[in-house]
């Protein structure tokens, strides 16, 4: 095993932590192998998935951040052609989520999925997607 070092906010650590506790973990260091191994299986899941999709980007950011607004407005308008609709909630006097509906070629929706994931002041982003229904079979 190699040793690193990482450097976390004091509640994502305290929250990680007491998750840990509720599972039963033993170890921190057992929790983040889990947790990265979660995440990796999920990156590589979603970059097998080829052709037409429908899905759901669910992104929270702080508003109060300097030009996020108005590079997550960037982004999706650039991306018109893959974004059906979108909802904008206020969760607390910090925090926004938006709510976006994409459907089309998954490389374009993977393509805003991570441009949005890279902007500064966008706390958490997740896309949820599946095929677009076209495969499925009418009885």
């Amino acid at each position: 095993m190699i040793r690193i070092s990482m450097s976390l906010p004091k509640k994502l650590l305290a929250d990680f932590d007491e998750v840990l506790k509720e599972r039963g973990y033993q170890s921190r260091s057992k929790g983040i192998r889990d947790a990265l191994q979660d995440y990796i299986v999920r990156y590589q899941w979603m970059n097998e998935m080829e052709g037409e999709r429908i899905g759901i980007v669910t992104i929270i950011y702080d508003h109060h951040y300097t030009g996020v607004m108005e590079n997550l407005a960037e982004i999706q308008h650039n991306f018109r052609n893959e974004i059906n609709t979108s909802m904008h909630i206020h969760m607390t006097k910090k925090y926004c989520m938006e709510i976006i509906v994409v459907n089309g070629d998954i490389n374009d929706i993977r393509e805003l999925t991570e441009k949005m994931m890279r902007l500064k002041g966008v706390e958490h982003v997740k896309l949820t997607s599946t095929a677009n229904g076209e495969d499925i079979r009418e009885s």
